[in-house]
Formats: structure tokens, C-alpha cells, sequence
């Protein structure tokens, strides 16, 4: 089982990462909680990896931190939480903020969160509430946060949300209120309306 890579980062369009440890490259998929913390394409990264093997594909979940990658393993463990609503989850907060939701029996943030209805986020607290007491919840970043270049940011902000589950009106919808005449970069924009739905 792959744990852990470390090596080039050729290509960063979420939530795909694509990384060349020896001349091999590995396609990774990310939430945006990682993003915001990786380093320009052409850096060296470090990633924690939680691999999905099945009869036909495999799949690897890359995070900077170990808690975030724990919290990952955590939330598909629980029925109707597949890994792409995990990595939603993670996109849209971070493992502290999700821990004080559960915590306090935050349900309407988590209702936020595209994907999560009612009965997820029910869900989602009652089954979380004692595994959080067995995750390190100390954020460990591994990369430096560093912009990178876009052609087009703003599709690249609504691509990524789409992704991430948004459904496309909404997506561009959400990008168009955050952005603004100054030069953003799509990372900034996707963190920017992000935020922005978690806190409506």
C-alpha cells in the first residue's frame, strides 16, 4: 500500500494533482483544504496518501497533514460518506472547525457543505463524536502556501467546484460573487467562495 509520496508536483488543477516521484507519475485527487497549502507545479512536495484499491481502479487521496488525512479515513467509514463527499467535507473545512461542528452539535454548518443534507450531518455528528477523540487534530502542514498561475481563474475556480459537487449555475454563481476587478488567482477565488457558502 502506498502511505506516503514525495516528489515533483507536475501538474496542480483541482482536485488533481499529478506527481513525479522517480520518473513515475502519480495522479492524486485532493480536497482544496490541501491546495491552499501546496507548493508551485515544479516544487518538490510532500503528501500523506490513503489508497483505494478495487477489481478495476485505484485510487489515491492525497492530504498535507496527517489530521486531515485521518478525518478523511474517519468519514468513509461512515454509511452514505463516499470518499468524494469526504473530500468535500474537507474542502469546505478544516479538521478543527469540523471537530468543534461535532462538538457542539453544529448541524447547520455542516447542512452548508454541499452534499450534506439533515440526516447526513445528524449522522455525521453522532458517529464522529467518539472517532474524534483518536484523531491528531494538530494541523501539520508539509508545504509551504504558494499561489500558482492560471491561464483562466475563474473557470478553473468554477471547474473546481464542480468537482467538488457544486452543480455548474451554482458554481459559477458563487465564483462571480467573490470575485472582483483585481487579479485573483483561481485558488483565492475557489477559497474565497468557499468560505462564503460555509458562512451564509
Amino acid at each position: 500500500m502506498i502511505g506516503r509520496l514525495r516528489g515533483t508536483l507536475l501538474v496542480k488543477q483541482a482536485p488533481y494533482l499529478l506527481v513525479d516521484v522517480n520518473g513515475v507519475g502519480y495522479e492524486v485527487d485532493a480536497p482544496m483544504s490541501t491546495f491552499y497549502k501546496l507548493p508551485e507545479q515544479g516544487n518538490e512536495v510532500t503528501l500523506h496518501i490513503h489508497m483505494v484499491v478495487r477489481e478495476d481502479s485505484m485510487t489515491l487521496y492525497g492530504f498535507v497533514s496527517e489530521a486531515e488525512r485521518s478525518l478523511f479515513r474517519s468519514l468513509v467509514k461512515i454509511n452514505g460518506v463516499g470518499a468524494r463527499l469526504a473530500l468535500t467535507i474537507l474542502s469546505g473545512i478544516s479538521v478543527d472547525e469540523f471537530a468543534v461542528c461535532v462538538e457542539q452539535q453544529d448541524s447547520a454548518s455542516l447542512v452548508r457543505l454541499p452534499g450534506i443534507g439533515k440526516k447526513t450531518a445528524e449522522r455525521l455528528i453522532i458517529e464522529m463524536r467518539d472517532r474524534l477523540k483518536d484523531l491528531s487534530l494538530a494541523e501539520t502542514t508539509t508545504a509551504a502556501i504558494s499561489a500558482g498561475e492560471s491561464v483562466d481563474p475563474v473557470q478553473d475556480a468554477v471547474s473546481a467546484l464542480i468537482a467538488l459537487g457544486y452543480k455548474p449555475p451554482e458554481a459559477s454563481r458563487m465564483i462571480r460573487s467573490v470575485s472582483t476587478a483585481d487579479a485573483m488567482d483561481s485558488e483565492e477565488l475557489i477559497r474565497l467562495a468557499l468560505q462564503s457558502a460555509v458562512g451564509s
